[in-house]
């Protein structure tokens, strides 16, 4: 029996130290592969930039869920420091245009788009060409790709210009026939996010306010089209109307496009333009191996900083995960700006549809005690800063927002599930209690409320949104009756929040940060970016080395496609806990 227990030991160990050995040369083989694919490329003279959008752009770099699956490429760029590339590449004399190819463009907001194809027409004004071309241009790839000199599109390609529209997904029939009555509490007669719940379509509140932005971004899309590829508002409004763009032909004759071509012949074109023989390669770069080869100086001997906090995604309770803003990390990391003598200032890029009413409330908290401390406070607006995303940043000393930006969104939603009807009728399942007093089983899905726990529930958001009210009038130095008659859940663009007080100015994070610079006298200072994002390699590792989740989402991602956010939404809904202040919906303007 000895001698059993003894190969029983051994055998034992052999397995836990193959099973080391296994993760630490896993570990070992990933590290080198990403370091291999991070090693900087050398950047010839007649380079092209070659830029194609693929994957989504965070506000700060790599501050998203990675691809545990991508080994190849480590970095993706966030948006400022994308645009800091592109103005390093219009100062080089080795790069000399851009080639544009943008069949895969990740979806995103039209304030990020606008902040892109700003830089790129800028790039142009250096005396560089841009070249775009693709079998398939969506709506947000066209915007983007009319900022080129020479726009080119397949044979048998698409232009898929047509308009915007605004999708919203409504549950109250499929729930009704499953037996579940959500029960639906709200502050603010324009807060879609509960419509979806209680209601078959949009109210006529709902559609008026969606209607409206909409509209407003659609003038300023048609607007800076008209203006790069000279055509009327008029006639690109029309070509809109007749879907023009299905046909290439008669997309190329109608202005939409200067050449109908396949993509050997954009290939000829930049060879033409480089000088280059007809078998000679084209030196290309991405823009993140030019960020890798030309990263930009940062002087760390300038003592006075300013602490950039960007503040994307969900605001969620607790820590959250990258992407998205996380109570407790974001207050650790405000208190420690607050204990930082060297940092004069804080600048706030908010990108967030809302969220946790309370991990709002704990954010605004934080901002606030830094504002008492002697901090300035400037908040700087992307695609959204919505509902919880307008409550964090409402404190701030100015507010500056892109003319797209979606903002506004104050109110309060909270919906209970009550699947008593699905569990007792149809399921066969019955719950009976025994009760100490009215309210005892707490909000549980399985009883319906009673009327008292519905007042109080109602009481409870209320009491919210009143929160939110004073919250906004201290800030905005506005009374609370102001506030409440722009408030009731509206959405706002940023144009229009400019015009009714919600905002200061428009710009985007650059004209901010020199707002914060001017505050707090600064003539000179270095920038420090919060959160702490991990290194690449280290995340890679965490990912598939840590929790499951993480990988079957990005097979999902990878499955669904531009579909996928849909399901992020619903997850997110799923996932939420207490009182919401959030955007209605996800809204794609590809």
């Amino acid at each position: 029996m000895g001698q059993f227990f003894k190969f029983l030991l051994a055998s034992c160990l052999g397995i836990f130290i193959a099973f080391f050995l296994m993760l630490s040369i896993g570990g070992l083989v990933i590290s080198q592969i990403a370091r291999q694919a991070d090693r900087p490329k050398d950047i010839k003279p007649n380079t092209v930039l070659h830029l194609t959008f693929d994957d989504p752009i965070p506000e700060q770099t790599n501050n998203l869920e990675l691809d545990p699956f991508d080994f190849k490429k480590k970095k993706i760029l966030g948006l400022q420091e994308m645009l800091n590339t592109l103005e390093r590449a219009k100062e080089d004399d080795n790069i000399k245009g851009i080639f544009l190819e943008v069949d895969g463009l990740a979806s995103g907001g039209l304030a990020t788009s606008a902040v892109l194809r700003d830089a790129l027409l800028e790039f142009r004004k250096g005396g560089k060409f841009i070249i775009a071309y693709s079998k398939y241009y969506s709506q947000g790839a066209y915007y983007l790709a009319s900022s080129a000199d020479l726009l080119m599109v397949n044979p048998l390609g698409i232009i898929d210009f047509r308009g915007f529209a605004a999708q919203v997904p409504y549950f109250k029939d499929l729930l009704d026939k499953v037996g579940i009555d959500m029960q639906v509490y709200y502050a603010g007669k324009f807060k879609g996010a509960s419509e979806p719940y209680r209601l078959n379509k949009m109210s006529k509140e709902n559609r008026m306010q969606i209607r409206e932005y909409l509209d407003d971004i659609y003038e300023n899309f048609i607007q800076d089209i008209s203006v790069s590829r000279n055509l009327s508002e008029e006639r690109l409004r029309q070509l809109a109307a007749d879907y023009v763009g299905m046909n290439p032909q008669a997309a190329a004759e109608a202005g939409l496009a200067d050449k109908v071509a396949h993509r050997s012949d954009a290939l000829e074109e930049l060879r033409s333009r480089l000088g280059l023989d007809e078998e000679e390669k084209i030196p290309m770069a991405s823009i993140e191996e030019y960020n890798r080869a030309n990263p930009g100086k940062k002087d760390y001997g300038i003592k006075n900083k300013i602490a950039v906090i960007y503040a994307e995604g969900t605001i969620v309770d607790g820590d959250g995960s990258p992407g998205s803003i996380g109570d407790d990390k974001y207050a650790k990391y405000i208190q420690q700006i607050r204990r930082d003598e060297n940092i004069k200032a804080i600048v706030l890029r908010v990108n967030s549809p809302g969220g946790s009413a309370m991990a709002s409330e704990s954010i605004w908290k934080e901002l606030n005690l830094a504002r008492a401390d002697g901090k300035q406070v400037v908040v700087s607006m992307g695609d959204y800063a919505a509902s919880g995303g307008y409550y964090i940043s409402a404190m701030a000393d100015s507010i500056f927002a892109e003319p797209n930006t979606l903002t506004g969104s104050i109110g309060v939603v909270l919906a209970i599930p009550d699947a008593s009807e699905l569990l007792d009728e149809k399921a066969g399942i019955h719950f009976d209690s025994v009760k100490t007093g009215p309210y005892a089983t707490g909000i549980t899905p399985l009883y319906p409320l009673s009327p008292g726990a519905s007042r109080i529930l109602q009481k409870r958001t209320d009491d919210m949104y009143e929160t939110f009210l004073a919250r906004v009038a201290e800030g905005r130095k506005m009374s609370r009756d102001s506030v409440n008659a722009i408030a009731q859940g509206r959405v706002w663009t940023g144009e229009k929040a400019l015009e009714i007080g919600l905002v200061d100015r428009i710009g985007g994070l650059d004209q901010a940060i020199a707002s914060a610079a001017a505050m707090a006298e600064l003539d000179e200072y270095r920038l420090t970016e919060y959160p702490r994002v991990k290194d690449p390699i280290q995340q890679l590792i965490e990912q598939w080395f840590g929790e499951e989740d993480v990988r079957a989402k990005a097979v999902l991602k990878s499955e669904l496609g531009e579909y996928y956010p849909y399901l992020r939404f619903v997850q997110e809904l799923k996932d939420s806990k207490g009182f919401q202040a959030r955007l209605p919906v996800w809204i794609p303007f590809n």
